[in-house]
């Protein structure tokens, strides 16, 4: 609890220059924010004043001429006032609408290009729906943040200071206990509200996004859950958690509720103040009835701002909470950034080539590659081969530069890609993955997002080259439906016809496969491999296979090991060399395909 406690006055410190730096962007709004505001709470101010002076024209009798004068100077000035509070309430209410959706989308918008940019690391480790719910929480937060300094704590604290002036040039000893009394109740709110809410809150906020977190992998993952008829256990773990949330978020709501409870016991004290001193003021000959009815209004204005004032800091201290991990974001480092003197990259062959590359993943103390040195030709086609862990996924990785290297470099057509922006590089690397991911749109959406823009003409053809234009015309909307969540409405044959149609769409000079044709029937194997062919022509491909029936055609084969390459050659060379690692897996697996195909 300590270390909560602790950490609350940082949070603030953080969460509200960031929300300033925001307000910057608007400066024009912010002011007309303010001043609408603003001026509207001083006429409020100036309100008490004309009722004392209506009270003391009425005690003077209706047949005073004089009086009767005064009666309604009183009350056209408080009708006056009303009128000009209401339209500069108006003109920030106006002014604050676009001010909030304004800030509210640049903060969501920064955060999701940001979030977009983090390492694969980065995503690897953390939940997209805890992510998605830290974005959208923080997001409605600085709406209510905004609202309770423009609209709620500056004009109250204008209200506190401008009645303790007024009462005090009147009566010194009574602006004395405004002042006093305002003083001592806003710092118990901010000692309650940081150090005894803020803590409870952090935790439960905590536990919200675990909650978010849980239900966006059951869902993601419903097709797993219903293969193994396992509902009722995720309903479990789901309960779980939401029993840990519930504990956390009823003692926040009980620490309001005690804060709340203590806030209203010192505004009693305080108020017995103020109108016993009224009293004795009165006694003692030295306020009228109108000046008892000025000190009176006066309180119970102050009362209003003061009772809202405790729930203005509570809710500033909510906001608070809930946009600390948006801004947790913000401050995260981006991981893989462009040199500043990045430049875009030209590929054309796509040559690439290794020079002594070494490189080690963030928390290991051996590196996977030490000195690596590997040149493959503009065009030659590529396997790589191995057992799990060889380095083979990560050969991709650092060409596609998801990773940066500790030593040497990696060039692509004589260019170091260290020194190109990604966007260029990964733009001109097409890539078809072991489980390709597609987004909940379209068909044609899917296959164009390779080339946005591309003709319907250029996505049919792409189809067709990846034997993928006769299912889709099988669908029920054609190229014009629905995939469902990561492609979930299609089958696994299908789903990778679609990442290689994309993959033709792109046109890009460096192709990965990375085991396209892995889990799937002889069928879809066939119609895959045909396409694949076609898809490599022409392009510096690389292939990670463990099926070594994939690479059997390919101009070279490279045999990982512990991070190093021990083996390259053609698959012909390989077979024929004893005791070789590749001859190993590949007789392995002629063994176990044929032990298959006889239990067959």
């Amino acid at each position: 609890m300590a270390a909560l406690d602790d950490k609350r006055p940082t949070a603030i410190r953080v969460v509200i220059p960031f929300v300033f730096r925001h307000w910057l962007q608007q400066p024009f709004r912010v002011a007309i924010v303010i001043v609408g505001f603003l001026g509207a709470t001083l006429a409020d101010l100036f309100m008490p004043v004309y009722s004392g002076h209506l009270v003391d024209a009425l005690t003077s009798g209706p047949s005073d001429q004089a009086a009767r004068d005064a009666a309604l100077i009183a009350f056209g000035g408080t009708v006056a006032l009303g009128v000009v509070s209401i339209i500069l309430r108006l003109v920030g209410l106006h002014a604050i609408v676009p001010f909030n959706l304004k800030t509210m989308s640049d903060v969501a918008r920064e955060a999701f290009m940001r979030v977009q940019r983090f390492s694969t690391d980065w995503h690897a480790n953390s939940f997209a729906g805890s992510t998605v719910r830290k974005i959208t929480r923080g997001m409605w937060a600085l709406d209510l943040l905004n609202d309770t300094i423009l609209m709620a704590l500056v004009p109250s604290l204008a209200v506190l200071v401008g009645s303790m002036i007024l009462l005090g040039l009147h009566w010194p000893a009574l602006g004395g206990v405004i002042g006093f009394g305002a003083v001592i109740y806003v710092a118990l709110t901010m000692v309650l509200s940081i150090r005894y809410i803020a803590p409870a809150a952090q935790v439960s906020n905590a536990w919200d996004t675990k909650v978010g977190g849980t239900l966006a992998d059951a869902l993601t993952c419903n097709a797993v859950v219903k293969s193994f008829g396992a509902e009722a256990r995720e309903d479990a773990v789901l309960d779980s958690v939401i029993s840990s949330w519930r504990t956390r978020v009823r003692r926040t709501w009980l620490r309001y509720n005690a804060a709340s409870i203590a806030q209203s016991v010192l505004l009693l004290c305080f108020r017995g103040s103020v109108i016993g001193g009224a009293i004795l003021l009165w006694i003692a000959g030295r306020a009228t009835p109108g000046d008892v009815t000025y000190v009176l209004t006066s309180y119970y204005v102050i009362h209003a701002y003061l009772r809202d004032i405790g729930m203005h800091i509570n809710n500033l201290q909510r906001s608070v909470n809930d946009m600390e991990e948006l801004v947790t974001i913000h401050g995260e480092p981006i991981g893989i950034v462009d040199a500043p003197d990045a430049k875009p990259m030209d590929i054309g062959g796509g040559r690439i080539t290794f020079e002594d590359v070494t490189f080690l993943y963030g928390g290991h103390r051996m590196p996977l590659y030490d000195g690596l040195s590997i040149d493959i030709r503009a065009g030659e086609r590529v396997g790589l081969v191995g057992r799990s862990g060889s380095g083979k996924t990560t050969f991709v990785k650092l060409v596609q530069r998801l990773y940066d290297i500790s030593g040497g470099r990696i060039l692509i057509d004589g260019q170091d890609i260290a020194k190109a922006t990604q966007q260029s590089l990964r733009s001109q690397i097409a890539i078809v993955q072991q489980e390709p991911i597609l987004f909940h749109r379209s068909l044609a959406e899917n296959i164009a997002y390779g080339r946005p823009g591309a003709s319907m003409a250029a996505i049919e053809q792409a189809a067709r080259h990846a034997n993928a234009h006769d299912f889709v015309l099988r669908q029920p909307n054609g190229y014009s439906t629905l995939v469902g969540e990561r492609g979930v409405k299609l089958s696994g044959g299908e789903r990778q016809r679609v990442a290689l149609a994309r993959a033709f769409l792109a046109d890009a000079p460096v192709l990965i496969l990375d085991e396209a044709t892995s889990s799937l029937d002889t069928e879809s194997e066939a119609l895959i491999q045909q396409a694949m062919e076609r898809l490599m022509k022409g392009r510096t491909s690389i292939v990670i296979a463990h099926r070594l029936s994939t690479v059997r055609s390919l101009d070279r084969i490279l045999v990982f090991d512990r991070g190093e390459i021990v083996e390259q050659g053609t698959h012909a060379a390989l077979t024929k060399r004893p005791g070789g690692i590749y001859r190993g897996l590949f007789e392995r697996q002629a063994t176990e395909f044929g032990q298959i195909s006889a239990r067959g």
